[in-house]
């Protein structure tokens, strides 16, 4: 069974750093696209990074931007999220998804991805 599952949310407070990791289990992402998206209640989903099947390819959201670093370990199976200077605007349930279509560049369009994780919470308070 493909899953992904995400970890390291949890609150934070503003200026602070998380860095979330999506883990993939009955499949390698060796061969799939990775992406970041978030999605506060009420609101659409967003678009926040994602890194190409090689790792060539990174793509950010302008909101996250010199902030935010997205890698990859195809040895460990595991895809990161490195979030630094969190403000509270950040805080949302962030999710990772895999697409299988190996194109040279990632694009940050959830309507590209095929699985998706359950999602982990991520709160920027004081």
């Amino acid at each position: 069974q493909l899953q992904l599952v995400e970890s390291g949310g949890g609150l934070v407070q503003p200026g602070g750093s998380l860095r979330l990791s999506c883990a993939a289990s009955g499949f390698t992402l060796d061969y799939y696209g990775i992406g970041w998206f978030r999605q506060v209640p009420g609101k659409e989903r967003e678009g926040v990074s994602c890194i190409s099947s090689s790792g060539g390819s990174t793509n950010y959201a302008d909101s996250v931007k010199g902030r935010f670093t997205i890698s990859r370990n195809n040895a460990k199976n595991t895809v990161y999220l490195q979030m630094n200077s969190l403000q509270p605007e950040d805080t949302a349930v962030y999710y990772c998804a895999a697409e299988s279509s190996q194109q040279r560049l990632c694009t940050i369009l959830a309507w590209k991805y095929d699985y998706w994780g359950q999602g982990t919470q991520v709160t920027v308070s004081s």
